[in-house]
């Protein structure tokens, strides 16, 4: 998901996507919906099938 996407998405939300890099924004939507903040804290497996950025979390090397 780009990270235009992503500020739509937190925008519709109620969340001012403003000064978020990638990870955090999506941890901020993760909160705002109730679920752990998590993106990005995997080491090598996630059990959250039902992830929406579940393919970004994984890859390691985006985000920073």
């Amino acid at each position: 998901m780009t990270i235009y996407e992503l500020r739509v998405i937190a925008t519709n939300m109620g969340i001012d996507p403003k000064g978020f890099n990638k990870r955090d924004l999506i941890r901020s939507i993760q909160i705002k919906v109730g679920r752990t903040p998590c993106f990005k804290t995997a080491i090598i497996y996630c059990d959250h099938a039902d992830c929406l950025w579940k393919r970004d979390c994984i890859n390691k090397k985006d985000c920073d």
